[in-house]
């Protein structure tokens, strides 16, 4: 019950119902319109850097008339293909030996050469190794908890001459809110936790800093699988 001295709340009115609305739009499109922007942004830098490579006569330009963005990128996946196929047999694993024994001769291109291809072997040759599930760990320090991902279990010289009675397990533990850099952390497996959640819910849970949960009606309760 209020008091007679008590000021009626206002309604909202029109221009909070507009700004709200807004608001909620720029939510809607932003993400959609950068995703959109930045693809269409990249495409045109593969183009400008492919395209003036290929001879004329292969150019789509000179037939249709008009640039097509995103013909740069066709004929880049396409070279690389190839490129590849041709790596994998015989005459191009000779000929790629023999490429890099005259790189090695090389003070300065040798090591650019090297540091570039540990980078993209880094990269692009562990695509098929991904983390194995999701994990709370005390870190850093006991009473604290964290989110990891169960990387592998830890082998060679980490392994041995850790002072610990059962094995180890890798574990990365990501920063908010990016989650591309973290922690490696050696942890005894009887200190792991594993969660019932999927590697992306436990992303999009460190990257919304808490704010966005696998299951938004109880968070308590483990997502359930669709």
């Amino acid at each position: 019950m209020t008091s007679p001295f008590e000021p009626t709340p206002r309604r909202p009115g029109l221009f909070s119902h507009l700004r709200g609305s807004f608001l909620t739009g720029i939510v809607v499109i932003a993400p959609v319109s950068l995703t959109i922007w930045l693809i269409w942004s990249i495409m045109g830098w593969v183009d400008g850097f492919v395209l003036p490579l290929v001879p004329a006569r292969f150019n789509p330009e000179q037939y249709i008339g008009i640039n097509l963005r995103g013909i740069g990128v066709i004929i880049f996946f396409l070279f690389t293909i190839i490129v590849g196929w041709v790596a994998k047999g015989l005459i191009g694993r000779s000929f790629i030996r023999f490429a890099e024994s005259l790189v090695e001769r090389m003070p300065i291109v040798r090591s650019i050469y090297s540091g570039a291809k540990q980078i993209a072997e880094t990269i692009f040759a562990q695509t098929e190794r991904n983390f194995e599930k999701a994990c709370l760990i005390q870190y850093p320090r006991k009473g604290i908890w964290a989110i990891g991902f169960i990387s592998t279990d830890t082998r060679g010289e980490v392994a041995e001459k850790a002072e610990t009675v059962g094995g180890l397990v890798s574990i990365f533990v990501p920063t908010t809110p990016n989650p591309t850099s973290g922690f490696l952390l050696f942890f005894p497996r009887e200190d792991i936790i594993e969660l019932d959640m999927s590697i992306e819910d436990a992303a999009k849970l460190v990257i919304s800093a808490g704010l966005v949960y696998p299951n938004a009606k109880d968070p308590t309760q483990p997502a359930k699988a669709a």
